[in-house]
């Protein structure tokens, strides 16, 4: 459906050309249809200018020295797929055509390229992505603050998946705002207004959570005195977000794969099976492929879930968002505890920026909570900062963390006792060497390694 005037000519247009005057006349051009333009002169500056703002669609020549077309458009698929590339050159032919239509480029026209060709080819590539969000129209996105480009290229994806009903496997490291993407996608969906409906498959054991999944009859087993309704049926309608989805048992894998895909579930103890109408956004912080490498994760299950990927870089590839996320945090925490707390110090926020954040944006929250609670001043100082950073390196790991921790000290123990003999090692531990070599690989441990004379890279 081709967007509204309005909305068009707000469109974002990237041009790439080598020849100055060309780039100049070609920019010209497209400014007086109504498009903002960049203009660069090298696929390497075309590149740079992503650091600062995001395109809408991407024209550029096909012979350039040093980055042609091809070569710039293949680094634009890696940095933000889906992005429409229109190619243009004077050295056209049918073979080099089919080519970069084959790759995915939108559209190759040959120079001196006809006006009416040209905005038609634009207006088409922008009519089947998304455009520039109207005024006011970012509600769905509200709780997600960022100017990273890398962030702005993921909500790009989420808002155009969002459209669609497919199931989404958001990836992430851990306290990187996996929830709140899929909360985001949900709210961006013709789903909007049902529910919203979150569980974290990791921290239940295996029947409370096929429990808190499908539900339970009354008397399915002990302690179930009353009918229980699952998940799936409150969030009819709506969306079901399954986080830590990597930490599902298999058994209920099997269960989860055959209600995705007869939807429909059958409660605990129960003979009817129930109708469900639900959206699945599942995420996950471990490799799921090493999971079924494993055999942990279920490989039909995967690619059930995996329809569409979205991956939450961690807080240190998004570095300029520190300063902006503790601004709005101690906003919050100084709201909601001490009101004369009015932000950090300049020095105190590089000090921020500066740092290697291995919680993400959760590690980041409770830094900016630790410091309003101990500021009596209303600007945070640096050294508030560092010593809440300390704090932090301190801090309790958690459950799983410190069961990761553990595992691995304890692999490197007995693999430096046996000098690398898995035999041994895995008859120490009490496990066969099936499991003992998957441990390994979890922990990226190669026993080599520990053999006499081996460089020991791994025990570190």
């Amino acid at each position: 459906m081709p967007r509204s005037d309005d909305v068009k000519h707000a469109a974002h247009v990237l041009l790439v050309d080598d020849d100055a005057s060309l780039l100049r006349l070609l920019g010209m051009r497209l400014e007086s249809r109504g498009y903002r333009v960049t203009t660069a002169e090298s696929g390497r500056q075309a590149l740079e200018c992503l650091e600062h703002a995001r395109p809408d669609l991407v024209l550029s020549d096909l012979r350039m020295d040093e980055m042609d077309g091809m070569a710039l458009f293949q680094q634009l698929q890696k940095r933000m797929p889906g992005l429409p590339v229109i190619i243009l050159t004077a050295h056209g032919s049918i073979p080099d055509a089919v080519s970069a239509t084959r790759q995915g480029v939108f559209s190759f026209l040959t120079k001196p390229v006809d006006r009416d060709e040209l905005f038609k080819a634009i207006d088409d590539a922008l009519s089947q992505t998304p455009g520039p969000a109207a005024e006011g129209d970012d509600a769905w996105r509200s709780a997600i603050i960022t100017r990273s480009p890398q962030m702005e290229t993921v909500l790009e994806q989420a808002r155009m998946v969002a459209g669609s009903d497919v199931s989404v496997l958001v990836t992430g490291p851990s306290g990187s705002g996996k929830e709140l993407l899929a909360n985001a996608i949900h709210k961006a969906s013709s789903r909007a207004d049902k529910p919203f409906v979150a569980i974290n498959c990791g921290a239940l054991p295996e029947q409370l959570l096929e429990s808190e999944l499908f539900g339970h009859a009354k008397g399915a087993f002990t302690g179930a005195v009353s009918q229980h309704q699952g998940l799936f049926q409150s969030a009819d309608g709506g969306t079901l977000f399954l986080d830590e989805i990597g930490d599902m048992p298999l058994p209920l894998q099997v269960k989860l794969l055959r209600a995705l895909q007869e939807r429909q579930i059958r409660p605990l103890g129960s003979t009817t099976s129930v109708p469900i109408d639900v959206r699945i956004i599942s995420a996950t912080h471990r490799d799921l492929d090493r999971a079924m490498a494993d055999g942990d994760f279920r490989e039909d299950l995967y690619y059930r879930l995996n329809v569409v990927n979205l991956r939450l870089p961690p807080l240190k590839e998004r570095a300029e968002d520190v300063p902006l996320l503790a601004k709005h945090l101690v906003t919050q925490a100084a709201a909601r505890h001490k009101p004369f707390v009015k932000g950090f110090s300049s020095e105190a926020l590089n000090l921020l920026a500066s740092s290697a954040w291995p919680g993400n944006v959760r590690q980041l929250v409770n830094v900016v909570e630790q410091c309003v609670a101990l500021t009596s001043a209303p600007i945070i100082p640096e050294a508030l900062v560092a010593q809440a950073l300390a704090a932090e390196e301190n801090a309790l790991p958690s459950f799983n963390e410190a069961r990761a921790g553990f595992e691995r000290s304890y692999l490197v123990k007995v693999l430096k006792i046996t000098e690398g003999n898995v035999t041994q090692a895995a008859r120490i531990a009490g496990r066969n060497r099936t499991d003992f070599y998957k441990l390994l690989g979890r922990h990226s441990l190669e026993p080599s390694s520990f053999k006499p004379g081996a460089e020991s890279t791994s025990r570190a």
